[in-house]
């Protein structure tokens, strides 16, 4: 017969026993596979080469048109938990939190030791980028003495330069929680920070809008990015891997090849004899169409051919894989709403274009003064009305004047700085690229306002 000392402890170990295999039970039920439920649990992260909101407020991205893709010919819904950095994507997996996580996770064997690797789908190289006007190219790694080089903490990147200066004592590298590639990219550009480093593909889409941006070198061979699973998912790795090397997989590949990367070139500074020669031989085509929707929408006409030539260098027949056409690069959605039936026609083209942005600049309050508000309505046509919202709501939250384009400017990047956009209603955005884009229209209005005069 127990005692009852004896009796109490094993009831106790009864007790943790069964604590143990509830809990055991739970954190199995947390993630059923997506067979059963028909859900496909994805994490990914804000970013130009993986999920972000485009300016008509829709989810866009390379790994989330590849997600959606395999997810469908599985006949699986896709749940989305958008995350704030690699590292948060790589504990959701590991957690058991999600099935997939896509966010051009580069394929390393620290990272196949604590998770389930899954299907590559695209080849990059690690590059030391820095500006322009910081560094010239370097042949001897001893020049970068001295640089101040920051990387996002827990990236491959940390991994890479670790490799890279151990045998370089004086050359040295901080990591940051605070921001991300793109944002150290911005910084970059910006002149706050001498360099950083970046998977190729995010460097090509970002020198686009940041052409002081300059490839120092490689610092890694070819590697591998794609996706990795939770821990034990060795099946629905199998199915993922399996899709990715079929027809339909390598179509998809090549669909985001073409609507992201494939019409990226190398970036040349604006030849100012470029745009001269093109007032001369292209605007005298348009510049009375210019005119007529000035007097049609209030918007004025060297501001307008300011923004098409910053859309389409004034080409009624430009054109972009993500769908944008025109003189003044309209999507199908925006020309359909406005009522051009033929994007290709640049005198709808205009038209429409002029509708649109005059559409942004009545949307904003009448209490922002000009210039100030066209170039809001210019952020907008960019960007998209509802992440200017949020910019402008952040900036009060900052005791910033969200009438004033100064104070605009420097609050817009903050869309892409985690430590903000979580909390905005549409997300993540490329707020830098507005700001760009309207410091470029007004450089090209300058020199093309004495052709309206």
């Amino acid at each position: 017969m127990l005692d009852k000392a004896r009796l109490t402890g094993t009831l106790l170990t009864l007790s943790l026993i069964l604590t143990a295999c509830d809990s055991t039970e739970n954190s199995a039920a947390k993630l059923l596979s997506p067979d059963e439920t028909g859900v496909l649990k994805v994490s990914t992260r804000n970013g130009s080469t993986t999920y972000y909101t485009d300016r008509f407020e829709q989810p866009v991205g390379p790994e989330y048109d590849l997600v959606n893709r395999f997810a469908a010919a599985q006949g699986w819904e896709v749940e989305w938990d958008v995350q704030f950095s690699t590292a948060a994507v790589l504990r959701q997996l590991e957690e058991g939190r999600s099935h997939l996580g896509a966010a051009g996770l580069t394929k390393l064997a620290s990272r196949d030791e604590r998770l389930t690797a899954g299907p590559m789908h695209h080849n990059v190289r690690e590059q030391l980028v820095c500006h322009r006007e910081i560094i010239l190219l370097p042949t001897d790694a001893a020049k970068l003495e001295g640089i101040d080089i920051e990387v996002a903490a827990d990236s491959s990147y940390v991994e890479t330069l670790e490799q890279f200066i151990s045998a370089r004592p004086n050359v040295s590298f901080r990591q940051t929680e605070t921001r991300g590639t793109e944002q150290l990219l911005a910084a970059v550009f910006e002149g706050e920070l001498d360099c950083t480093v970046a998977d190729s593909n995010i460097v090509d889409i970002n020198r686009r809008s940041m052409p002081e941006l300059a490839v120092v070198m490689d610092l890694s061979p070819e590697q591998q990015i794609g996706w990795y699973l939770a821990p034990g998912s060795d099946s629905l790795a199998a199915i993922a891997a399996s899709w990715m090397s079929s027809e339909a997989g390598l179509a998809a590949i090549s669909a985001v090849n073409t609507r992201y990367y494939a019409y990226i070139s190398e970036f040349d500074f604006v030849d100012l004899n470029t745009l001269v020669m093109r007032m001369e031989n292209r605007l005298p085509q348009y510049i009375d169409h210019f005119v007529k929707a000035e007097q049609d929408t209030g918007i004025p006409a060297d501001l307008l051919a300011a923004l098409a030539y910053q859309e389409s260098h004034w080409d009624p027949h430009a054109r972009s894989p993500t769908g944008v056409r025109g003189l003044m690069m309209l999507t199908q959605n925006t020309a359909r709403s406005l009522g051009v039936t033929n994007r290709l026609d640049p005198i709808q083209s205009i038209d429409g274009g002029a509708r649109y942005l005059a559409g942004r600049y009545e949307l904003l309050s009448e209490e922002i003064p000009d210039p100030d508000r066209y170039f809001m309505a210019l952020a907008a046509y960019n960007v998209g009305r509802g992440h200017l919202l949020d910019a402008r709501k952040l900036a009060r939250e900052l005791g910033k004047n969200p009438d004033s384009w100064s104070d605009m400017r420097e609050v817009l990047p903050l869309l892409a700085d985690k430590r903000y956009y979580p909390s905005l209603r549409y997300g993540y955005a490329r707020g830098y690229e507005p700001v760009h884009l309207v410091q470029r229209v007004r450089n090209y209005r300058d020199v093309i306002s004495s052709a309206f005069q």
